[in-house]
């Protein structure tokens, strides 16, 4: 058995699309999950599993989802191995605040032109005088904030960009630094 999480995109935010983490637990284990445990509201759930397919799990994920919540949810699905992999290529360990680090998980690696308005959006806000940083590792894009996520007008373009994932075939769905790592740990002590 392996043990996986699933990040649910845009759920909870704002008294919009509302999912109770109780009822959440509820849905992940009748689909034959065990071990279903959720952390904090913005829909991440730890979970065990025989199946290996995280685009499998994500995608029954998404319509168990939809028809318990009638919430569109796009659902990243991450191996423990997986999610390890992704926040040990972090470009800014160095940062000592962790909020000004977000990691946007990716259902596949983003294709050429996608990278391209990205790098763009990158080129543009730092033409406004913008410290912010736009990397894309694999499947995740990490992005630095040092004058926080909330005023970072990069961010709010990037997400834009990889957010529609009927254009790009991509789901993405982003959480902190602090989150990332508190997910990991999650998974070691199962």
């Amino acid at each position: 058995m392996a043990t996986h999480v699933a990040l649910l995109r845009g759920i909870n935010l704002a008294g919009k699309n509302k999912v109770p983490m109780a009822e959440l637990r509820d849905v992940v284990t009748s689909l034959g999950h065990t071990g279903v445990s959720t952390y904090i509201q913005s829909g991440n759930v730890l979970f065990t599993t025989a199946g290996d397919d995280t685009a499998k799990l994500a995608a029954d994920l998404e319509a168990a989802i939809t028809k318990a919540f009638g919430v569109r949810s796009g659902v990243v699905v991450l191996s423990r191995e997986e999610l390890a992999r992704v926040l040990d290529t972090n470009p800014h360990p160095e940062e000592p605040n962790p909020k000004l680090v977000h990691v946007v998980f990716l259902t596949a690696e983003p294709p050429p032109d996608v990278l391209d308005r990205i790098e763009a959006a990158q080129g543009a806000a730092a033409a406004k005088g913008s410290a912010d940083t736009a990397t894309v590792i694999g499947p995740a894009l990490f992005l630095h904030t040092p004058d926080g996520y909330g005023k970072s007008e990069l961010a709010q373009v990037v997400l834009r960009i990889l957010g529609a994932p009927a254009k790009n075939g991509i789901v993405a769905t982003a959480r902190n630094w602090s989150t990332s790592v508190k997910l990991l740990s999650l998974c070691e002590e199962k």
